[in-house]
């Protein structure tokens, strides 16, 4: 029952997003941009086949789910260590292909490609990737967290900025890491990461 309603949903969707002319295609399904009767078949094809919703708990249980997705959170589509290669003319990175064993392979594209298939993990307008709600919500954050702490006879925190880092004998820090400390939280460590060598020619 669930397959069914959600390739309906899906289906519709998709419709209406293409009739409004809000659907784009590339690559291989660039000829579906032009020919509404192509798209149509390719959706009444899709209806007749039965479609598999899985959902099951995660592994391990809740906290391994939110390790998984705390990698995606806060960064976007790629990391730096899989560009390989960048120049004016093609971008060459790595991906994991999981149809084979999760080998590792490597994909050049011209630059305009590269970009539009980066923008496709940009969130619009107006979204943010992670919305709390309830307790947590931004707009009630504040009071609800206090009353929170109140009912559990828990001590109120301390928002006092940190003190700064002792200073030595030569007027420097006692060591290098204070320096490199998160500026807004002050208790990250910030890590420089190298960005792979840019041809100009």
């Amino acid at each position: 029952m669930l397959s069914r309603v959600f390739r309906g949903k899906f289906l519709a969707l998709a419709h209406t997003a293409y009739e409004a002319d809000r659907l784009h295609f590339h690559g291989k399904l660039a000829h579906l941009n032009d020919h509404a009767e192509a798209f149509h078949r390719l959706l009444a094809q899709s209806r007749r086949h039965d479609w598999t919703v899985y959902a099951k708990p995660p592994f391990g249980g809740p906290e391994q789910a939110l390790k998984y997705l705390a990698r995606y959170t806060h960064r976007i589509a790629i990391a730096n260590h899989r560009l390989l290669a960048v120049d004016r003319h093609a971008v060459t990175f790595s991906w994991k292909d999981y149809a084979h064993a999760n080998r590792q392979r490597t994909l050049t594209l011209d630059p305009e490609e590269f970009v539009r298939r980066f923008l496709l993990h940009v969130l619009p307008a107006h979204f943010v990737r992670i919305r709390a709600y309830g307790f947590l919500a931004n707009r009630q954050r504040t009071p609800t967290l206090a009353h929170c702490r109140s009912l559990l006879a828990a001590a109120p925190l301390d928002r006092q900025p940190p003190p700064p880092p002792a200073a030595t004998d030569s007027g420097g820090t006692s060591d290098r890491e204070p320096t490199r400390r998160c500026p807004h939280c002050h208790t990250g460590t910030l890590h420089r990461l190298p960005l792979p060598p840019y041809d100009t020619s």
